[in-house]
């Protein structure tokens, strides 16, 4: 089975719930893996605090180049959309291609988690977005979101998107804003009104996987564990 992990936006916590869920289900006796096939603002000469790294760590393994190939072969310097990272450095993005690298992953016994770039409109090349890869890898989707004001408008409009392409969303986790002027709970409940009875899950703001005593099951929510 396969899981696409994908967002509203960037910097909504992707990484974190991804770790989080290998975490539990490793945990739990079950077998699982990731990968983030695309990322931007990568540093090949400092690679340990990058989102593949942390997703490596999650998974057991040490950060080198066979390791960095295995979960994100596609990786660009500068922190922007991969449309335009690769176009500074005379790439480009084939979607197919990134497609069948995925499938490629997906083992009968082990639950593979496949973490996106950015939000689910992000451009990839001039044609596709992440929305795009999304529909050719046909995964049940989790969406991770934030609780900043403004986050109602853009992830119905993110759920909707998925949604209206035949994807299935298993679960909406709002991951706490550094700002977040409206109570958590107060967001969750707006946001239940309008999603068709998608669990939610609410993720109090922390720095990493350390601390996740008083946070809810993720995976138990949505139906993993």
């Amino acid at each position: 089975m396969a899981l696409f992990v994908s967002g509203s936006g960037t910097g909504v916590g992707k990484t974190l719930v991804t770790t989080i869920l290998l975490s539990e289900i490793r945990k739990a006796g079950k077998k699982c893996t990731a990968v983030k096939p695309i990322i931007s603002g990568f540093d090949e000469n400092d690679p340990a605090e990058s989102d593949s790294a942390l997703i490596l760590g999650a998974l057991g393994q040490t950060v080198s180049q066979n390791s960095l190939d295995s979960i994100s072969p596609w990786r660009f310097r500068e922190p922007i959309s991969p449309d335009m990272a690769a176009e500074h450095e005379g790439r480009s993005l084939d979607i197919d291609e990134i497609a069948e690298f995925c499938k490629a992953k997906v083992v009968d016994d082990t639950l593979l988690l496949i973490e996106g770039v950015g939000g689910v409109m992000v451009p990839l090349s001039n044609d596709h977005t992440v929305l795009d890869l999304m529909t050719k890898i046909s995964a049940p989707v989790l969406l991770v979101v934030g609780s900043y004001l403004g986050t109602l408008s853009h992830t119905l409009t993110a759920l909707h998107m998925v949604q209206n392409r035949g994807l299935t969303v298993i679960g909406i986790v709002v991951s706490e804003s550094l700002e977040n002027p409206v109570p958590l709970s107060e967001t969750v409940t707006t946001l239940s009104r309008f999603s068709a009875n998608i669990p939610i899950v609410t993720l109090p703001r922390q720095a990493d996987i350390s601390d996740l005593e008083n946070a809810p099951s993720i995976a138990t929510h949505i139906g993993l564990l």
